[in-house]
């Protein structure tokens, strides 16, 4: 589901001036939760100190105020405070702060140097490279009901050819037509797999990302739908293309919107749900957050608590009669009712601005058993035991119960051992270890894919 990056926020500084100048750039590379993000503090002498401001480049923000900077007895301490962020380091021989970079309770090593930082190259030996043993065409569609204009990839086992397809669907939060993230490409992997064993494959950037045009900010979980059907119908126009043997693979909020046009499409032929979520949305939120937060060690009353309060923000937004702002205010009063003043009022809004949001407010009154129950066509719904942000025997019990008496009756249901929610192999699942795993999809999980898609199109 949604990742979670560090948050960089606001405002100024000063403090006294001392012997040494530390005017300038300092450099630095922050590892949090396998993620690699560069951080660059641009220090000014002023008359009464220093004063600083934070760029975060691999967030594309610059110029982030520091509230206060001090500088005495070589140790460098800075700070922003309305993001809860703290560090403090002390200058070695080599010209280096040598410290700790704090952010809500959280510490990790950051060191600052006036040499350019270069994030540390990932190994990731699943990625395939250039020259592709197949066709590979970069390609473009339209949406014309949304007037915008999507991107991706088009791979073929030959150049000329008639064959089965799939279209990739992508999980929550913009990606572009790889799902990239943490250093990962898996609709790469997937789709060179795929084509490699005689499937040809689309997938394209989501709207709003990379080389797609339109607001990504302000779609839904079925607007997304809306562009996958349209690129239902590019391939259609397509001779390379089997139009009796066209499928969708969706993976996480991907997994949601196959059903959703596959309940509706007969021109689909099957579809594989990875991960994909059966619960309504503010039920999955709920576990998802359960899961997290037991498995990372949090207190049982804590959780417990979360859990209470959270349900009740939900409930509060499956009210559909509630305008938006009517919405933020209500949530605003039972946040204050909950937290009191121990929930800081920028973190509250933040909060409420993420809940509020056009794409949550749809999520969580989503429920895809909706459309799941109307889809007629061959159904693969894989997940890893492993997995915390789509728990796998919660989910795969609902689609099992569901087909159990259904006149569907080419569904097949497996839980993976040992993967996560990426189709990882892991030790716990914990999206902490997304990026430091060097492995993409198990070969487990695709071997899987593609056997039960060559059973469809025998």
């Amino acid at each position: 589901m949604r990742k979670t990056v560090l948050v960089l926020f606001v405002i100024l500084t000063n403090l006294s001036i001392y012997a040494q100048d530390i005017s300038g750039k300092w450099n630095g590379l922050l590892k949090v939760q396998g993620t690699q993000l560069r951080l660059v503090f641009n220090i000014t002498k002023t008359d009464n100190g220093y004063r600083s401001t934070m760029d975060s480049p691999d967030q594309v923000a610059k110029g982030i105020p520091v509230t206060s900077t001090s500088y005495e007895n070589s140790i460098l301490k800075l700070e922003v405070s309305n993001a809860g962020i703290k560090y403090e380091g002390t200058l070695d021989k080599e010209n280096v702060f040598i410290g700790t970079f704090k952010q809500s309770g959280q510490s990790f090593p950051l060191s600052l140097t006036k040499e350019k930082v270069e994030k540390e190259k990932v190994i990731r030996p699943q990625e395939p490279t250039k020259p592709y043993p197949y066709y590979s065409e970069d390609i473009k569609f339209e949406n014309t009901k949304d007037k915008i204009v999507l991107a991706g990839t088009l791979t073929l086992p030959e150049k000329d050819g008639n064959f089965p397809t799939v279209i990739l669907i992508t999980g929550s939060g913009p990606q572009n037509r790889n799902e990239e993230l943490l250093g990962h490409k898996p609709f790469l992997v997937l789709a060179d797999y795929l084509t490699k064993n005689g499937i040809a494959v689309l997938r394209f950037d989501d709207r709003g990302t990379a080389e797609s045009t339109g607001d990504f900010k302000t779609a839904t979980s079925l607007d997304f739908a809306r562009d996958v059907e349209f690129a239902i119908k590019y391939i259609q126009t397509r001779k390379e293309i089997n139009k009796n043997q066209i499928g969708l693979i969706g993976h996480s909020e991907g997994g949601i919107i196959a059903p959703i046009i596959a309940s509706e499409n007969k021109d689909i032929d099957f579809i594989v749900l990875m991960a994909g979520s059966t619960l309504r949305g503010d039920k999955l939120l709920l576990l998802q957050k359960y899961k997290i937060e037991t498995q990372m060690g949090v207190n049982k009353q804590l959780v417990d608590n979360n859990q209470q309060i959270f349900e009740g923000a939900y409930e509060i937004i499956l009210n559909e009669s509630l305008e938006k702002e009517v919405l933020s205010d209500t949530l605003s009063h039972y946040f204050i009712s909950k937290y009191g003043k121990t929930l800081p009022e920028n973190q509250k809004n933040a909060l409420i601005n993420q809940l509020t949001s056009t794409w949550m407010i749809n999520f969580i009154r989503l429920d895809p058993v909706v459309y799941l129950e109307k889809v007629t066509c061959p159904i693969l719904a894989i997940n890893g035991n492993k997995d915390l942000q789509v728990p796998s025997k919660e989910n795969l019990e609902i689609i099992e119960n569901l087909f159990r008496k259904s006149e569907n009756t080419k569904v097949k249901i497996k839980e993976l051992e040992g993967l996560n929610h990426l189709f990882q192999e892991c030790e716990t699942g914990a999206t902490s270890e997304y990026a430091t795993i060097e492995q993409t999809i198990s070969p487990i999980a695709l071997k899987e894919i593609l056997n039960w898609i060559n059973i469809q199109i025998k």
